[in-house]
């Protein structure tokens, strides 16, 4: 499916470059990157989009469909995540990299379980472009209701998540916990920490949310 029938091509010509703008400016004004970094950055945007774009329709349709698509999905980025760091020192880059690939991850696999249980279909090409429904307080005030429910649902996972995995990698590994921002500096608990807790929160934004809304007839 084409996102020019549901989408305005001008919108989007007009998003991008303020919001990519906007990630790389603050990333120099925190000090977490040089204007060098940022340079290279967005060069090697480009090369991966003009690698990738090609195969994106492959991919998308390997992740929903594909018997073994979760194995391989979980197995490629925690390869990643190990292999990627070996530093002799803590980096925030490590941590970062470990929460993207987890969020990656686990919207991958919440897209493959949606998709083979009905919850994420795409609508026929026929009935496209989409008509825009009318504004309601209906509509409101369940769009209002699906902020409050997603937000609180996701919190609250990213919580239990964090309070779960920091001990039990702390004793998996002897690592002590006296000081939870101290043992986050150590690889052997940070990769695990980002990536499953982050994971479980990519996995919950597509499928446990999308499940609950419709569950309670809010989709």
């Amino acid at each position: 499916m084409h996102l020019g029938h549901e989408y305005p091509l001008m919108y989007g010509l007009i998003l991008i470059p303020c919001w990519c703008s906007l990630v790389c400016i603050s990333r120099i004004y925190m000090g977490m990157h040089s204007i060098l970094d940022i340079i290279a950055g967005f060069l090697y945007t480009i090369l991966i989009l003009a690698v990738f774009y090609p195969f994106v329709d492959l991919i998308d349709n390997f992740n929903q469909t594909h018997k073994y698509a979760p194995l391989i999905i979980i197995g490629l980025h925690l390869a990643l995540g190990i292999f990627s760091f070996t530093l002799d020192t803590w980096s925030t880059s490590r941590g970062d990299t470990a929460e993207i690939l987890g969020s990656g991850a686990g919207i991958a696999c919440g897209s493959h379980v949606s998709h083979s249980m009905g919850l994420m279909l795409d609508p026929p090409l026929d009935i496209l472009p989409l008509a825009r429904p009318p504004i309601t307080v209906m509509l409101l005030g369940k769009a209002i209701l699906r902020v409050l429910i997603g937000m609180v649902f996701v919190l609250v996972v990213r919580d239990i998540m964090k309070k779960t995995t920091i001990p039990l990698a702390c004793k998996v590994f002897n690592i002590p916990c006296d000081d939870i921002r101290k043992a986050r500096q150590h690889m052997e608990v940070e990769l695990p920490y980002r990536y499953i807790t982050y994971g479980m929160v990519g996995f919950s934004i597509t499928f446990f949310i999308p499940y609950i809304f419709f569950f309670i007839g809010i989709s």
